[in-house]
């Protein structure tokens, strides 16, 4: 396995080959602390559950993934949890660049922890704050699904607040269901994939340089003969 740049610290799972061809897709994951992002991460990229992780200081997670039979270089930015300091997020530099740098955020709270529930929204006004000149896809996940003698949240209310926030929603438990983790990223990427796409077909539209129009035939005969009958008619009056 190969080792590539990174923001922090680095990490890679599976193979991971650039080719001129290759394009890349960058997602930040983002949430309170104990939430549970790091999990998912590993779950999504190696189909492992890891219970217990040291604490989170924003790791670069990288792989090969297919989309639509294309090859996807896809990195993932773990990011450290996010505390709501009174009014307003505790949003350091980092956490900023993490999602100016990102084509797609993923907003995770823990169905076990109302409070990580209540974080979405400021962190969805956020997102949207850093990337006010372009619009970015944005997915909700409710993890710890399989933790219902704890549960704060329902499902329910995960759905509603992300049908307000414009986005997509998904209950996953990291610990207990690879499939759906692996649909919620997998959607995510082609979506993010089919914007690309867009984005440099509209790129090579603007790029072409348009033709001149080639001059109309009947309408250079017809000042042709305009001015072979001018000439006719100066030489006579002669």
């Amino acid at each position: 396995m190969r080792l590539i740049q990174n923001m922090s610290t680095i990490q890679e799972y599976g193979p991971l080959e650039y080719t001129a061809n290759n394009r890349v897709v960058k997602i930040a994951v983002i949430g309170g602390s104990a939430v549970g992002k790091t999990a998912l991460v590993v779950r999504f990229l190696t189909r492992r559950f890891i219970g217990d992780y040291e604490r989170n200081a924003g790791a670069l997670y990288s792989r090969q993934v297919q989309v639509d039979r294309e090859q996807i270089a896809l990195q993932v930015q773990d990011t450290p949890g996010v505390q709501i300091s009174g009014p307003s997020l505790s949003c350091n530099d980092q956490l900023n660049r993490f999602i100016q740098w990102a084509d797609a955020i993923v907003l995770v709270y823990s169905i076990t922890d109302y409070k990580s529930y209540e974080l979405i929204s400021h962190l969805h006004q956020h997102v949207c704050r850093v990337h006010s000149e372009s619009r970015v896809p944005v997915i909700v996940v409710g993890n710890k699904a399989d933790l219902l003698h704890a549960k704060q949240v329902e499902p329910h209310h995960g759905l509603q607040l992300a049908n307000i926030l414009g986005c997509t929603f998904y209950e996953v438990s990291a610990s207990e269901n690879y499939n759906d983790v692996h649909n919620a990223f997998h959607v995510l990427c082609k979506e993010i994939s089919k914007q690309q796409m867009s984005s440099n077909t509209e790129k090579r539209k603007t790029s072409i340089i348009p033709r001149p129009k080639s001059p109309n035939m009947l309408d250079l005969r017809r000042r042709f003969k305009q001015a072979l009958s001018a000439k006719v008619r100066t030489a006579t009056s002669v």
